[in-house]
């Protein structure tokens, strides 16, 4: 499974962090970045792998998201959410 943060909309609701700050924060522009296990933050496509949470919670922080700026694919490149 594969998530990544769409900048154009995101709103900066912090939903998504509110359920899991150990994957996600807003940078300095107030948007949704994903934290990966290096350090690194990024909005671009992450392994699952690389997070610090399971897949559930992160789809589960996906719904959470008012503008559905969270995107999911499966390990085959098919959009599981929105």
């Amino acid at each position: 499974m594969k998530v990544k943060v769409d900048r154009d909309l995101c709103i900066g609701a912090a939903s998504c962090i509110a359920l899991l700050p150990e994957v996600f924060e807003l940078d300095e522009e107030g948007k949704a970045v994903i934290k990966r296990l290096q350090g690194d933050k990024t909005s671009d496509w992450t392994d699952y792998s690389n997070l610090s949470a399971e897949a559930q919670m992160i789809l589960e922080a996906a719904r959470s998201c008012p503008t559905n700026a969270i995107i999911i694919e499966d390990d085959n490149g098919k959009q599981i959410y929105p």
